[in-house]
């Protein structure tokens, strides 16, 4: 986790800085998402970066800044759906791929620990537990089903990572992580990748 942090926090820093970015008013709220990403302030920075996707929705920077933005603040629902919509305008970024598959991972730990739970939409909503609450989490068949998912679909993209990467100094913990999140899928069931949208 620390690594994906780490090359989210270089690339936005390093984006945000570019000239790339014609339009004056999204490269303004770009650097004002930079400036309260500095400050931690999460929130904030998801809402600069939003209205900037408002104004020029095609700007991969962007887009894969406010997937930084959630991943940083433990959104990893809304920061798969970013990564997902970031790679769309650029599907050749490794690092995107290894990112996103690092939240869809977390997202399915989160879901298995009991600190978010799987709707009846197939949406998924964080819940309140306080650190005296260590009880085991029952997961439905429709939680496993997410779970199951969400690791495969990690696997496919941590995969897709060491495809378009040029000799990535961490292929072999990418692949020793695959062989781990294989074991826990095949735990949870055989749901099939990319199948359950998340919200």
């Amino acid at each position: 986790m620390k690594k994906a942090l780490l090359l989210v926090s270089i690339l936005f820093i390093s984006v945000i800085s570019t000239a790339c970015i014609n339009n004056f008013a999204v490269q303004e709220l770009n650097n004002k998402a930079k400036s309260f990403m500095d400050k931690g302030d999460y929130a904030n920075a998801i809402e600069r970066l939003k209205s900037s996707i408002d104004l020029d929705g095609s700007v991969f920077e962007t887009r894969y800044n406010l997937a930084v933005a959630y991943t940083k603040a433990e959104d990893y629902s809304n920061a798969v759906d970013a990564y997902n919509e970031a790679i769309k305008l650029n599907p050749d970024f490794a690092d995107a791929y290894y990112s996103l598959a690092v939240c869809e991972e977390n997202l399915a730990k989160d879901i298995i620990s009991g600190l978010v739970k799987v709707n009846e939409d197939g949406s998924v909503s964080k819940i309140e537990k306080s650190e005296d609450d260590k009880e085991l989490v029952d997961l439905s068949d429709s939680d496993k089903n997410m779970v199951a998912t969400l690791l495969g679909n990690s696997i496919s993209d941590y995969k897709i990572y060491l495809d378009k990467a040029a000799n990535p100094q961490d292929k072999e913990d990418v692949e020793s992580k695959i062989q781990v999140l294989e074991t826990m899928k095949d735990k949870y069931g055989t749901a099939d990748s990319k199948s359950v949208e998340q919200d």
